[in-house]
């Protein structure tokens, strides 16, 4: 069974991964260790370190890592190929018998991971066909097109949303079944339990900011220097779309684009973590099957094995009738 830890930035989870990634090795005995899979969208690429919070080599005990330094700073992520590639990691380690410990507060990678999640391609003729449509017949004909093909799709589509009108459109046509077919499902694709953690807003609010002075002090601006190219206010290859928009580079840029000073883009830094603490909670906080642990718990590790070994046994409650632990989303 995949052990995930997952939940808001700042929490502490790498490093409960890493607990349960050595007990769970040495319980094996001379069976094969556990091995982690990343699943933070910006730790997958290379140099961007003390900014994602990138646990160093030398601090991951031994431990095999996967998907993290996969991507060169100026190429863009794509959840598809990232689904692809950590499955494969996945079928990897179950063939040599290990378990899989995967960790990361990126909600939508955790789900392509884990769960049942289609990616339909994409077809530039009919995307371009279907945007000129628009153009001419105006997004509200398209809405209605979406309305009659797929009504669920187009109940949570608003007309205005053009973009999202045109893509429906696409998938429906590329692959002929409703877009809403190709909607996550709720529904692992091999055994698996998540384990959340959660703490107060305060408590969190606290630890973001420790965080973020930590990682000033650890050469965060000196990281993205050396990665922004000249035009961006740096000195390496350049940071990609994707990259760029990572919390604590995008503000770090701002300065060095002379938008803000270093305190004003330190203090963004701090509250844009913050909002996206509360962003993973109220994606995480979606999901019942998450069972969630008190970040601050002195036990924590111990609570979270209990958690583990309740899996394995087949006696975790099923999803929405257990005790569930939200104060963030509150």
């Amino acid at each position: 069974m995949i052990v995930a830890v997952v939940g808001p930035t700042a929490t502490g989870k790498s490093d409960l991964a890493l607990d349960l990634a050595q007990v769970l090795s040495e319980a094996t005995g001379a069976g094969a260790p556990a091995e982690i899979v990343n699943a933070d969208a910006f730790q997958l690429y290379r140099g961007m370190d003390i900014g994602t919070a990138k646990v160093p080599v030398a601090e991951r005990r031994g431990i095999v890592h996967h998907q993290i330094d996969v991507l060169g700073p100026d190429e863009d992520a794509s959840v598809a190929c990232y689904q692809e590639a950590a499955r494969a990691d996945l079928d990897a380690i179950d063939a040599r018998r290990a378990r899989a410990v995967v960790v990361g507060g990126s909600g939508l990678y955790v789900r392509a991971l884990l769960d049942h999640l289609d990616f339909p391609g994409t077809d530039a003729e009919v995307r371009a066909r279907l945007e000129q449509r628009a153009e001419t017949e105006g997004g509200r004909a398209l809405h209605a097109e979406l309305a009659r093909l797929d009504p669920a799709a187009a109940g949570s589509i608003g007309p205005a949303n053009t973009r999202r009108v045109v893509r429906a459109l696409e998938v429906i046509e590329i692959t002929g079944r409703p877009y809403t077919a190709n909607l996550p499902r709720q529904e692992y694709v091999r055994p698996a339990v998540q384990i959340g953690l959660d703490c107060d807003r305060e408590t969190l609010d606290a630890r973001v900011a420790g965080r973020v002075d930590r990682m000033w002090d650890a050469g965060l601006v000196e990281e993205v220097r050396r990665l922004a190219a000249p035009a961006q206010g740096g000195t390496g290859p350049g940071l990609g779309a994707t990259a760029a928009r990572a919390v604590g580079y995008a503000e770090v840029l701002r300065w060095f684009a002379g938008e803000w000073t270093e305190d004003e883009a330190r203090a963004a830094v701090v509250a844009n973590t913050r909002r996206l603490a509360r962003k993973q909670m109220g994606w995480f906080g979606r999901d019942p099957r998450v069972q969630w642990l008190d970040a601050g718990s002195p036990s924590l590790r111990d609570d979270a094995l209990a958690v583990v070994r309740a899996a394995d046994a087949g006696e975790l409650p099923a999803p929405g009738e257990g005790p569930v632990r939200r104060s963030l989303g509150s």
